[in-house]
């Protein structure tokens, strides 16, 4: 039996492609979102991902923070450093990593190295001397 929120997620991005809440397309939405294949999940990545989506949500606020930081005081410094993949990581949950790091102002992520590390440039502050 398909998920209810499998389901549930088709039938958004069913809705918002084609933008019309008729009775008849709510039919041909509900029978595509079956249709569809789908794979099998494990318990665990579904854990990962509602975790990774509860770090999305913080990271919403913490975007608008460091975006008023960057225009109250500069940031003059840059820095590449390289963050380590989390084990066990599917490739959707890899691409939620790098959204992650790069919804943030300061943060981009540059490449994804196979061999698992995120290279990640940064901006920071300048230190006094």
């Amino acid at each position: 039996m398909i998920g209810y929120l499998d389901l549930l997620l088709r039938l958004t991005i069913w809705f918002l492609l084609t933008a019309d809440l008729s009775l008849a397309n709510i039919i041909i939405g509900v029978a595509v979102a079956l249709l569809l294949p789908r794979r099998y999940t494990a318990p665990a990545v579904l854990k990962d991902g509602l975790r990774v989506l509860g770090e999305i949500i913080v990271a919403i606020p913490q975007a608008y923070f460091e975006a008023f930081e960057i225009i109250l005081r500069p940031h003059n410094e840059e820095d590449i450093v390289m963050e380590r993949v989390k084990p066990q990581r599917t490739p959707g949950l890899i691409f939620l990593d790098i959204f992650l790091i790069t919804f943030t102002p300061k943060t981009i992520v540059l490449k994804y190295h196979e061999h698992g590390w995120y290279e990640v440039h940064r901006v920071l502050r300048r230190k006094n001397k």
